[in-house]
Order: C-alpha cells, then sequence, then structure tokens
C-alpha cells in the first residue's frame, strides 16, 4: 500500500515543481514573448501538468510575473560584491552570460512591444532605484558631472547584455563567448572600461 506524502515531501515537492515551471517558463518567454509563449509546452518543458501553472500562479500572466519577481530577487546576490560602478556593471554582464534566457525574455519584451504580463509598476521601481545609485554614484565621483546618469544607465544596460545580444560580433572579433572564461574575463574588461567614466581629480 502506497504511502502518503508527508508535509514536508508535499512542500519539497510544490516547491520542485514551481522551480521547474519558472527554468521552463523563462526559456519559452525569452523565445516566444508572453504573447506567444504556450503554456503547454512551459508544462512540457518542466515535466509537470500544465494545471499546476494555474494553481501555484493563477495562469500565465501570473507565471510571467513569478518569473520578473524569482529575478528581481536574485538581484542583490548578484551584485552583492561588487563596489565600484564598473564592478556593478560587470556583475551584471556576468549574471547575463551566465543566464541568457532571462536576457531574451527581456529583448523580446522590448521588440515585441508587449507588456501585457509584465508589472509595469515594479519595473519602473526596479530602474529609478537604479538611477538613484547612478545619480549618487555620480556625486561621489564615478560618473563625470557632465554625463546624464539615465543615458549613461541605459548605456551601460547595453553594454553589460552585448555579448548575449551580438555573439557573432563577438566571434568576428575573435572572441568566444561560449567559453568558461570569457564571463570573467568580459567583466574584468567592463569594469576597466567604466572607470574611465569617473571624475579625473
Amino acid at each position: 500500500m502506497r504511502r502518503s506524502p508527508e508535509p514536508a515531501e508535499r512542500r519539497r515537492d510544490a516547491e520542485r515543481s514551481k522551480q521547474q515551471l519558472l527554468d521552463a517558463a523563462v526559456i519559452e518567454f525569452g523565445a516566444h514573448g508572453f504573447s506567444g509563449a504556450r503554456v503547454s509546452e512551459i508544462a512540457t518543458r518542466a515535466g509537470v501538468n500544465k494545471q499546476l501553472i494555474s494553481y501555484y500562479f493563477g495562469g500565465k500572466e501570473g507565471l510571467y510575473r513569478a518569473v520578473a519577481d524569482s529575478w528581481r530577487a536574485t538581484e542583490p546576490d548578484i551584485i552583492s560584491d561588487a563596489h565600484t560602478l564598473g564592478e556593478v556593471v560587470g556583475a551584471y554582464a556576468r549574471a547575463t552570460i551566465k543566464q541568457p534566457d532571462m536576457l531574451r525574455l527581456l529583448i523580446r519584451e522590448g521588440v515585441d512591444r508587449d507588456t501585457a504580463g509584465n508589472d509595469q509598476d515594479a519595473q519602473h521601481e526596479r530602474f529609478q532605484g537604479m538611477l538613484a545609485d547612478f545619480r549618487r554614484r555620480q556625486t561621489e565621483g564615478e560618473l563625470v558631472a557632465d554625463l546624464d546618469p539615465a543615458y549613461a544607465g541605459l548605456a551601460l544596460f547595453g553594454l553589460s547584455a552585448a555579448p548575449m545580444v551580438f555573439p557573432q560580433i563577438a566571434r568576428a572579433l575573435g572572441l568566444d563567448p561560449d567559453s568558461d572564461e570569457f564571463a570573467t574575463k568580459y567583466a574584468d574588461e567592463v569594469a576597466k572600461l567604466v572607470a574611465l567614466l569617473a571624475e579625473r581629480r
């Protein structure tokens, strides 16, 4: 006779299923955007019943928001050891190279101009927080005074994403964005570039 799972086992199974769905959703949303992604494909990739998407997340839109929330929750860890602005941008570059599907999701959102599944308030708050940090760093001399921190932030965001957006250009330059050492080397070079934007004293 098969015993019923203990409460702790059920919690572990639920958390495992949720994480499998989140991991699968990043890939599917990154490949097809919010509108083009299919919950059946996400469930198949995750190896679970598609009804669990509604059960755990309330449907496709809830799953999309959960993916974004999960990424935001990891951001403090990404930059936990970064102190200078260059190190922060380098840390994001390293994370982007190691987790390209999240970047693909963001690119799809921009290309499709599809924000139906996104929490616009949360995204606005996130980037306004980054802008406030840029302004603080500018007052401390990490950005020259005549740079607009909003434009600089946008450009540096692009800098961190460049290898995954343009891997063909990286290869044409003789670089290998798929190699194990590329992420570390690129993050180091990015930090050096950003350091050049500081006020000279």
